[in-house]
């Protein structure tokens, strides 16, 4: 077989474009960077890898890859709206509304630069425009792909904010179907992310999770904190608080225990062997969580690191044994209202979205999830400390106060420009559009839908009555 630099360029984008396909995002971007050795002027092969970093969500590497598309053909519809999608995620309306009008003008049925401007309706308040725009994009869509279940989504938030529940549930339900179908033969052979949360629960109920002895570092930060919770709970937003304040920084959803997933999460059997687990495999694991952080381009010496995960709780073994001195932030907010967004917002692709496609299949998820967490605060010597998002909306400086307090780090006023610092960091969350916004008050959201998550009360109600939101 010939070396990849060899072959046409074509045939490495279209092998790379194959790879983005089925999930391989890693041998994608691999086949694009061989055709850009081979020509590195090759328009295509820097568009499709930056279709292959936007489906992975490194929203800022595609858009330095569709720029680069511009340089080398400027009349590209498909970089314009690459941009206006990325620039309306980020928020920069006026970008992302320059870059849609340039596709459409140059291909009016380009679905991506549509979906910009709705977008940028939509957050702008701007219900009726946004609704316009979508439904004869849905209508013209035939079949289930990403844009249709994206553009079905931001339906259902338009119907949401007109004050039409019926009609916005029927899209969330189609959005989901989509996305569930999209998907389907990719996951058919895994088993469901409820499954492996259950498993962990079992696991701290059966084993011993001792805390390690942290081995020392000349770049260890001063105080190491872990955000988790649930998602669509406010950790979005407490990130960002922390993150405006002197000497802190915080890094966004990383896979930072990667290698220690890998030793340890790879079998049925390896949390048992995490229990038992000598300091020499837990100091080259901790060695490994740092250069993981180090790569992400974060440096942590001498200053608070937040870990921001909201699923990181299936990780709370590892870190007990692991960072014994960590301390933990736990995010709280009314279970209807996690389970509602989780079921109605377009996450990127990993395997608890895939259990956020019904709302029984999420209500389950959350229920094995709210599991872990309270075993964990039962059985693992780590500090933790609740954050409450109705707390934090109804009286930001004391809710702050305690967090602050609790994580060792001094409070003053800069928390409350959290909002500049979600716009300068840049979010890739699915909150991006409500942190960008300041602080607002999203709790009780499900109550227009009150009647569609009846038959998952009996999943949910003893978390409502356990975390006092009865």
């Amino acid at each position: 077989m010939p070396e990849a630099e060899s072959l046409d360029p074509r045939a490495l984008v279209a092998l790379a474009a194959e790879h983005r396909g089925a999930g391989r995002l890693r041998d994608a971007v691999l086949a694009c960077d061989a055709a850009i050795r081979a020509a590195p002027n090759h328009a295509g092969a820097w568009l499709e890898r930056g279709f292959v970093f936007a489906s992975g969500g490194s929203m800022a590497r595609a858009g330095e890859c569709y720029s680069r598309v511009l340089a080398l053909d400027p009349g590209n519809a498909l970089a314009h709206a690459g941009l206006a999608g990325i620039a309306a995620r980020n928020g920069n309306g006026d970008a992302a509304r320059r870059h849609a009008t340039a596709a459409l003008a140059l291909d009016p049925a380009n679905a991506t630069a549509t979906l910009a401007l709705a977008t940028v309706e939509s957050e702008a308040g701007d219900a009726d425009a946004a609704r316009a725009r979508l439904e004869p994009l849905v209508a013209r869509l035939a079949q289930p792909e990403p844009d249709r279940s994206l553009a079905y989504t931001l339906l259902g938030d338009a119907y949401a904010r007109l004050g039409e529940p019926s009609r916005g549930h029927d899209a969330y339900v189609r959005a989901n179907a989509d996305f569930a179908a999209i998907h389907a033969t990719q996951y058919a052979h895994r088993p469901p992310h409820l499954a492996f949360v259950a498993s962990v629960a079992d696991a701290l109920a059966e084993h011993d999770f001792a805390p390690g002895t942290a081995p020392s570092s000349p770049g260890a930060p001063a105080r190491h904190l872990f955000l988790l919770g649930y998602p669509r709970s406010g950790n979005t937003l407490v990130e960002n608080v922390l993150a405006s304040l002197p000497d802190v920084v915080a890094l966004e959803e990383r896979p930072t225990l990667r290698d220690a997933d890998r030793a340890w999460l790879a079998d049925p059997d390896g949390l048992r062997r995490l229990a038992a687990a000598p300091e020499a495999e837990l100091a080259e694991q901790c060695a490994a969580y740092w250069r993981k952080v180090a790569e992400a381009g974060v440096e942590v010496g001498g200053r608070t690191f937040v870990d921001m995960d909201p699923l990181k709780g299936t990780r709370l073994p590892m870190i007990a044994r692991l960072f014994p001195e960590a301390k933990v932030l736990v995010m709280r907010r009314d279970p209807r209202d996690v389970v509602w967004s989780c079921f109605r917002t377009q996450f990127a692709l990993t395997n608890a979205a895939m259990d956020f496609t019904t709302l029984e299949r999420a209500a389950r998820h959350y229920d094995a999830m709210m599991r872990v967490l309270e075993l964990a605060r039962e059985r693992l010597a780590l500090s933790f400390h609740e954050v409450r998002y109705e707390s934090l909306v109804a009286d930001f400086d004391a809710t702050t106060l305690a967090l602050c307090d609790f994580a060792g780090l001094r409070w003053d006023e800069s928390v409350r420009r959290f909002d500049r610092t979600a716009m300068a960091r840049g979010v890739a969350t699915a909150s991006a559009g409500q942190v960008r916004k300041g602080l607002y008050d999203g709790s009780g959201q499900w109550r227009p839908y009150a009647r569609w998550l009846e038959p998952v009360m009996p999943i949910l109600a003893p978390w409502i009555e356990r975390l006092s939101y009865a």
